[in-house]
Formats: structure tokens, sequence, C-alpha cells
């Protein structure tokens, strides 16, 4: 059926009808066409700028050390939001916990690892033979053990991902504490009426439920990670924008090789987006229904049978029975 594209009527103080006459919003119009104005002209200056060759551009995105240092930049992304991630869980349950050490020290290290830039973390690790020589493992008061040259050790891909990783696991630690703190009071009660200890009640009872709360930000860091890799350029690790850097030092295509590390960047960031939606849009109906309905320990009490709960439930008497004990049931 058609839609009618008669002006609906209201009726005045007086009774009369009255048309009703959507607004123009002219403005919007004009401010959306000087924006497109605007993005038009920023486009067609870089596209015609003599100064930009766009066949070299084209020659170097499928370059195959570009390709290799895509590679390592998911690779370092991808390990580092781990370490972070697992790294941050602890943090979290260490601040949450009564023990007034553990809950200091998390909090020295994550005012620690947010105060400093991810710059200097990453050229600290990087240089850190300058303080520690060897790297060496050995048991206490005696030389049995064994050493490794920290230069060896430390090479540009370990000092990204140890620099990545334990800064994003500051960041971890409040995303995982606030988890854990929306799950319901009443499930750590329930956990611990059923006789479970802490461990168990945190791995099993309350991390699974906060674990919905957790991993949608944990997309958006992982993007955010993609970007930060970046930075690895000051240390060698033959990252995307490192390999990049390294080529245009040979052949001065600067703004070229610049392109073509922005234009992998973005496309990287887009397809981990679009996951990472996904994502979102799970998770967050399963934080709705968690709220909605009985929690793990609940539902887990409510699969027991009444004799289980609540003892054995007594038979009921039949008139004959009432009889035989002397009660009227007229």
């Amino acid at each position: 059926m058609a839609k009618s594209t008669r002006p609906r009527q209201l009726s005045g103080p007086d009774g009369t009808s009255v048309p009703v006459v959507a607004l123009k919003h002219r403005d919007r119009w004009i401010v959306g066409a000087l924006a497109l104005a605007v993005f038009a002209w920023l486009l067609s200056t870089l596209a015609t700028n003599p100064n930009i060759r766009w066949d070299k551009v084209a020659e170097y995105l499928f370059f195959p050390k570009i390709i290799d240092g895509i590679w390592v930049t998911l690779t370092v992304s991808v390990l580092a939001t781990i370490l972070g991630l697992v790294l941050g869980i602890v943090l979290a349950i260490m601040k949450l916990s009564l023990n007034p050490v553990l809950n200091w020290l998390s909090t020295l290290y994550i005012w620690f690892f947010r105060g400093t830039p991810v710059l200097v973390q990453l050229i600290f690790w990087y240089n850190l033979a300058f303080l520690f020589p060897r790297l060496v493992l050995q048991i206490p008061f005696t030389n049995i053990g064994m050493w490794w040259n920290t230069n060896d050790v430390m090479t540009g891909f370990n000092s990204a991902l140890l620099g990545l990783g334990l800064n994003l696991a500051a960041y971890f630690a409040e995303t995982v504490r606030a988890g854990i703190q929306a799950v319901d009071k009443g499930q750590t009660e329930a956990a611990y009426a059923l006789g479970m200890t802490p461990v168990k009640r945190m791995r099993v009872i309350v991390l699974p439920q906060a674990m919905r709360i957790i991993i949608p930000p944990t997309g958006n860091e992982f993007i955010s990670m993609l970007k930060t890799t970046s930075l690895v350029y000051v240390v060698a690790g033959n990252d995307l924008m490192t390999n990049a850097s390294q080529i245009y030092k040979q052949n001065n295509l600067i703004m070229e090789l610049l392109i073509v590390a922005s234009l992998w960047y973005m496309a990287m960031t887009a397809i981990a987006t679009f996951f990472q939606s996904k994502l979102e849009a799970r998770y967050g109906a399963e934080a709705v229904r968690l709220v909605r309905r009985p929690g793990l320990v609940q539902r887990a009490l409510l699969k027991r049978t009444p004799s289980q709960v609540a003892g054995p439930v007594p038979a009921t008497l039949t008139a004959d029975d009432s009889v035989k004990a002397g009660k009227d049931l007229s």
C-alpha cells in the first residue's frame, strides 16, 4: 500500500485543522555540501600532486619486504595482546586481593607503566644490556644455573613484544578489574556457600562471567595495538613501518612508502574493526541476558533435585491415611 504524501492534520485551539509541515533543515545540507567540497579538494590535491609517484605506490604495495613487515606487525600485535591480557588478569586479581602487599604492588605496576610513554619503554628494553650485560638464571647461593648474552636475547622483536605487552597489561588490569566487579556479589556468596575455594570461585564462577564484559574492549585494544606497533621502528623490529623506512632510505621515495604503510595499516584496522563489532554485538547481547537470567551458581542450584536441596519431601496423605490418623475430612 502506497504511503500517503499529504501532510498530517492536527486540531488547533478553536477546533480547526492545522496542517503539519516537516521542518526543512537547509543548514544541514549546506554544512554537508561544504564538508564534501573540502574532502573532494583534499582528495584531488593528493591525487594530482606531481610530487607523489602513484606508480611507485602500486609497485611497492605488495613488495616482499612490505608483506614480511605486515606479518611481523600482526604477530607482535597478537602476542602482545595475549601477554597483556594474561598479565592484566593477574594484576586485576592482585588489586582486588585483601592482601595489602599484592594490592600495593599491582597499583605500583599500573601507575608506572601507564605513567611512562610506550616509546621510552621500548628503548629501555632494547638497551637493557647497559644495565645487565648478562641475563642469569641460577639457584640462589649456588653456582648452578645458566646465563645468556642480553644483546642476543633483547632483539628488536623481543623488545617490542615485552615493551608493548607489559604496557598493555597495565590498561587491561583496569578493564579486567571492572569486569570482575560487575559480576553480581550474589554469585560470590553462592560460591562460598557451595564450599568453593577463592581460586576455584574466581576460575569457575567469576572470570567466565566477567569475560563477557572484558572481551569487547579487548578488540579495541588490539586495534590500537596494530597502530602502536609503528613505534617498533625505533628498535628495528622488522615490522611494517621499519621495513618501509628501510626501503625509502635507499630510494628516497619517502611519501610513497609512507602511503603504502598507511594503506596497509588502514586495511588491517578495517578488518579488525569488523570482527570487533561482531564481538561487541555477541557479548553485548550476552551481558544483557546475564542480567536477566540466573547466574552460573544459581543455575547449578536449580538443577539439583528437591531432595538434595531441602531434604526428603513428605508424601501426600490420602483419605484413608487421614481416617486412620483420626482426622475428620468432612
